[in-house]
């Protein structure tokens, strides 16, 4: 097993998106990694029982984060909706052995320790189960941006067997955090090549429709 305070100087950003998996690292070793990466670092870190994932995130991974943001943003203003935006913060368990970073992540209404909402732009595929994830750190709801196409999902405490295989969430075709978003709308606008325009046929769109 490579060893995690070499890690960081044996990862490079010369891939477009390089991922590095690790097994059988402890909840130390993980927080040790973080620390000596630090605040600013360009890494994306996942923990899910003593897995690690260390993502190093392409451009097109930035990009299509930082738009979904944006729009997101432009809703938030235009409904007056109140929010708290997390970003990318480091969201911890240690007694559910989870720990993740989403690409986004909000709290609706009112501001908690927890994101409501999390997002992740997918790129190529991990090892960590994100679903089983985020459930463990209690996001009610988790959204993949990947190949173009927006896939929601909602977690059902009161009945998790039934969506045993998607670790408690139900795939939905409408937000639940944010009921009045218009999806259709909200996905034709980040297929757009063009972030401009774009952001303002967003915000047309959002007008028209208030």
């Amino acid at each position: 097993m490579v060893l995690l305070n070499d890690l960081a100087n044996r990862i490079t950003l010369d891939d477009p998106e390089e991922r590095r998996v690790l097994s059988r690292v402890s909840w130390a070793q993980y927080e040790a990694l973080l620390a000596d990466l630090g605040d600013s670092s360009a890494y994306r870190v996942h923990f899910l029982d003593g897995v690690l994932e260390i993502l190093a995130p392409s451009r097109n991974h930035e990009s299509g984060k930082t738009r979904i943001g944006d729009l997101l943003l432009i809703y938030f203003l235009e409904t007056d909706t109140e929010y708290f935006p997390m970003g990318s913060t480091t969201l911890k368990k240690p007694e559910k052995k989870a720990g993740g970073e989403p690409d986004e992540s909000y709290c609706i209404g009112t501001d908690k320790e927890f994101p409501d909402l999390a997002i992740e732009v997918i790129v190529t595929s991990g090892s960590i189960n994100r679903l089983e994830l985020y459930r463990r750190l209690g996001v009610r709801e988790v959204w993949f941006w990947q190949k173009n196409r927006l896939s929601l999902y909602h977690q059902r405490e009161e009945n998790p067997d039934q969506f045993a295989e998607t670790a408690g969430y139900e795939a939905i075709q409408q937000s639940e955090v944010l009921p009045d978003l218009d999806l259709e709308l909200l996905t034709s606008c980040l297929q757009n090549p063009n972030p401009l325009a774009a952001a303002k046929a967003f915000r047309q769109g959002l007008q028209t429709q208030g």
